[in-house]
């Protein structure tokens, strides 16, 4: 894998993968709308474009056509000086739920999973790393394997899925040549993750922070810097056919075991009150016509996420000869050393 291209690489994960693909001595190139200026995989090449429009390859350069909406620069190539064809990871998602309008999950995950499908397809490239969601397995307390029957309930799990099997085609069409590796990770949290679970540990910090309806909700997860060991590993395994992970902890950890491991590691208090599922519900019902003049936060299918497990099984990675490096603690303890201590960002 002496090429590396990365799809969305200047979101969180892309950017940990990007880094940790550097450490190994990897070419890498990242494509994405704009240029992170975050400092993980600083040595990246960044090519601007957007995956919903025709990605188009001459000599292994990213170009567009009129009717694209890819604002590559002119004759960079995506290739440097190798010829091999690239090891694609396509990371490029709308994924925020809720907080886009239905439309915009299908136009971003379907076209942009088709596009890079269609680039690997110009390049020749034998190996996609497709990162999925948990969102396909629908929200049920049941404990869910990669067999379990896919039940999405949101137009975000429902794209993922279908984008799930647009590179499925893709690597049926050579069943013999091409590898597929499809990841479903639970929360990813870590250095730049700005999302629930730092919020998580401010509102515990300020001391904001109460059970929402039971301490016992499973929260499938997994530390970034494991996301990006994983998906480098899994790229460079021979094997060709198509194979599917979760990623998570096994087993998940708990709320009450992510809000303890901060309280050890950082010193937080550890919450104490619950909130009753009802209020909680009430909630909910009566900020159905007004959550848009109170922001995202309470949206209501917000505040009922906070009440459903993510009860995902993480045993297939296991079985399958990968480890993790970290565990929930130590995830925590690293983050932290990485934010020099002073709180989790």
């Amino acid at each position: 894998m002496k090429n590396s291209i990365i799809f969305g690489g200047e979101g969180f994960i892309g950017r940990h993968l990007a880094a940790r693909l550097l450490c190994d001595g990897l070419q890498v190139t990242s494509v994405d709308l704009a240029e992170s200026d975050r400092r993980e995989g600083a040595e990246r090449r960044f090519v601007a474009g957007n995956v919903r429009g025709e990605l188009k390859t001459e000599s292994l350069e990213l170009t567009a056509n009129s009717s694209s909406q890819l604002t590559a620069h002119s004759s960079q190539l995506i290739a440097h000086s190798s010829q091999l064809p690239p090891t694609i990871f396509n990371l490029a998602a709308v994924h925020r739920t809720p907080g886009h309008p239905n439309r915009d999950y299908f136009d971003a995950n379907l076209n942009g999973a088709e596009n890079v499908c269609n680039f690997a397809r110009w390049t020749g490239a034998r190996t996609i790393i497709f990162t999925s969601s948990i969102a396909p397995y629908g929200a049920s307390e049941d404990l869910k394997t990669e067999d379990t029957l896919p039940t999405p309930n949101t137009a975000y799990g429902i794209s993922k899925l279908v984008a799930e099997h647009i590179h499925r085609t893709w690597q049926a069409e050579k069943p013999n040549e091409r590898r597929l590796v499809i990841v479903r990770p639970g929360v990813v949290f870590g250095h730049g993750e700005r999302g629930n679970v730092t919020r998580l540990y401010w509102a515990l910090r300020r001391k904001r922070f109460a059970y929402p309806g039971r301490t016992d909700t499973i929260k499938a997860s997994i530390y970034v810097k494991d996301v990006a060991a994983l998906l480098a590993e899994m790229a460079v395994r021979p094997e060709p056919g198509a194979f599917i992970y979760n990623l998570t902890y096994e087993p998940a950890p708990t709320i009450t075991d992510i809000c303890a491991t901060m309280s050890k590691v950082t010193g937080v208090r550890l919450p104490k009150l619950v909130i009753p599922g009802f209020l909680l519900r009430a909630i909910a019902a009566a900020l159905g016509p007004v959550h848009g003049v109170l922001g995202e936060g309470f949206h209501p299918d917000r505040v009922r996420k906070l009440m459903i497990s993510t009860n995902i099984s993480g045993k297939k990675l296991q079985k399958d000869g990968y480890t993790l490096k970290y565990s929930l603690e130590d995830a925590i303890a690293d983050w932290w050393k990485d934010c020099g201590e002073r709180g989790l960002e």
